[in-house]
């Protein structure tokens, strides 16, 4: 092993070495510190950079594995978290300018279980504003760069995680994902990307984007290293609501016996007729099937509701979810706030109690729907994203336009995992998702696993060298088109905004109305005729301490 090379290991591969006492784990982070002074100008993964930090932990680190003491895969390993996870004296922004100054007083459960396992901090990574949105040039850092080509955007919101495992800084990171946001950035770097089952990872001092959907994941260069940091981070917790009490198996372990006889439903509708893709990806994908039957799994077609209907649920309920979490600072400080973050969460105002109530009977019937689906297969396959597009073409609005094949696992509950099924023919990644049933977590990495092991797309790397040269980014006409928004929706939107106590300029309200039709069509979708006895998904837990028992 070459010294330049350790940025290239696995973490499960590096975790041999350091239990070996081949490798220092203050070496590593030093090799670490060096290659993100050297590239992270070009990427720009990082908001808070913890080097010195992570320093400490790892001599720490080392005297424990010298006297014998080894905690496990994790014991040395250098990671970084997405800066909406709160670490104690350790600015957490999350990703916006109305956090630039909030130091928080304890670390994360999340956090506190990565340090419990060994692991160390490198540094706070980049997000889209509060988990939300995409690429916004109004921030106060600069976009996330994919490393597999610079003027190409990395998928949101865990930007800074995705692309700093793609370049080789961090060997794994953490994420969180409401619809996406651990499996896009994994599918657009190259990268896997894992989004645990619902209630299995807590989301304590994680800041929350919605109380329903959210999950928290691991994302690093193999579905092992997946695996390895999972074990790290499950488990109940008792001041998450959301966190019930179950069997945490050997991950690892689990991930070897093959697929042989597993049951693997394709969404092939999804990507055929609904969100059609690229032929190159289309390729990829049918031949990943290919790959998965020949290893002995039973493959058969079958088919979901339409990825809108998941979307409007979705939307509905996060969107109501973190504008009741946001709205004190949106009718204080609105002009803080990103172009592309008011774009997602303004229309919100036009959601009313009857809409968000509607949208979690629908959550419910959607996930009574799927289980005979889920009883017939083990897994099911869909499409990740295609081709990473250029940053300069992200348009807020089309968050409005657009379904997303991510949703689905999000509103299902169950465990979701991005890896790469193939490039293109210009170099750039692209991605598949395997999805389960709820607590099917160690099933889902035991495909992607095997398939990872049976073909050679994970073992590519960006050429990222400090002479690799960074595109200028030309900042989009971004002003709001307000065409569609007819007298009544607009008097409408006016009123129900002024209600939400906003006061918004001549700009801010056009970027409202240019969204405000398609937030309406939601709801007009969801108000549908329903049974009286028709019951919401959302059922809350009420945490209490350890020593007693809980309702």
């Amino acid at each position: 092993m070459k010294h330049q090379d350790l940025h290239a290991f696995s973490i499960a591969q590096t975790a041999q070495l350091i239990q070996s006492r081949k490798l220092s784990p203050v070496e590593y982070v030093d090799h670490l510190t060096a290659r993100i002074s050297q590239l992270d100008t070009k990427i720009h993964s990082f908001i808070t950079p913890t080097f010195e930090l992570a320093r400490a932990q790892a001599r720490i680190a080392e005297s424990e594995i010298m006297s014998g003491l080894y905690r496990g895969p994790m014991h040395g390993i250098p990671i970084g978290a997405k800066d909406i996870f709160e670490t104690a004296g350790i600015l957490t922004t999350g990703g916006s300018r109305t956090g630039l100054h909030h130091i928080p007083e304890r670390d994360a459960a999340i956090v506190s279980k990565l340090y419990n396992s060994g692991a160390l901090m490198m540094g706070k990574l980049a997000t889209h504003e509060f988990a939300h949105g995409g690429p916004s040039l109004d921030l106060p850092w600069p976009p996330v760069r994919n490393p597999w080509g610079l003027d190409r955007f990395t998928g949101g919101s865990s930007s800074g995680s995705g692309a700093a495992v793609a370049a080789g800084l961090l060997p794994g990171a953490l994420g969180s994902d409401t619809g996406g946001s651990i499996r896009g950035p994994a599918s657009f770097c190259g990268i896997a990307g894992f989004m645990p089952s619902s209630g299995l990872v807590s989301r304590t001092g994680v800041m929350p984007n919605s109380f329903s959907l959210d999950h928290c994941g691991p994302m690093a260069r193999t579905v092992e290293d997946c695996a390895l940091m999972l074990q790290a981070i499950a488990g109940h917790d008792p001041a998450d609501g959301n966190s019930f009490e179950q069997t945490i198996p050997d991950y690892r372990t689990k991930l070897q016996g093959g697929i042989k006889g597993l049951r693997i439903g394709v969404l092939r509708s999804v990507w055929e007729e609904e969100l059609p893709v690229s032929p190159e990806h289309r390729q990829a994908l049918e031949a990943a099937v290919k790959t998965l039957q020949s290893m002995g799994a039973t493959v058969q077609d079958c088919r979901i509701r339409p990825m809108q209907d998941y979307m409007d649920v979705k939307v509905v309920l996060a969107e109501t979810e973190i504008f009741a979490v946001h709205q004190q600072g949106l009718i204080e400080r609105t002009s803080e706030y990103g172009q592309d973050f008011l774009t997602r969460i303004l229309p919100a105002v036009l959601f009313q109690s009857v809409d968000y109530v509607s949208a979690s009977r629908e959550h419910r019937k959607m996930i009574m729907e799927i289980q005979p689906l889920y009883a017939k297969f083990d897994v099911l396959l869909m499409q990740g994203f295609g081709s990473a597009p250029k940053i300069e073409a992200h348009r807020p609005i089309n968050f409005w336009k657009r379904a997303n094949a991510q949703v689905p696992a999000n509103i299902t509950g169950g465990p979701a995992l991005s890896v790469c099924c193939g490039f293109d023919a210009a170099g750039l990644p692209m991605g598949m998702q395997l999805v389960g049933a709820p607590e099917s977590d160690a099933t889902i990495l035991r495909v992607g696993h095997t398939y990872e092991q049976a073909t050679t797309w994970h073992t590519r790397q960006p050429a990222l060298t400090s002479d690799t040269h960074v595109p200028a980014i030309v900042s989009p006409d971004l002003t709001p088109d307000t065409l569609a928004c007819d007298a009544h929706t607009r008097e409408l939107t006016l009123r129900m905004a002024h209600n939400a106590g906003l006061r918004l300029n001549e700009y801010q309200m056009d970027i409202l109305l240019e969204a405000a039709p398609y937030a309406m069509a939601m709801t007009q979708r969801l108000r549908q005729t329903r049974d009286w006895f028709d019951e919401p998904a959302n059922v809350f837990r009420i945490p209490f301490s350890p020593d007693n028992k809980s309702a």
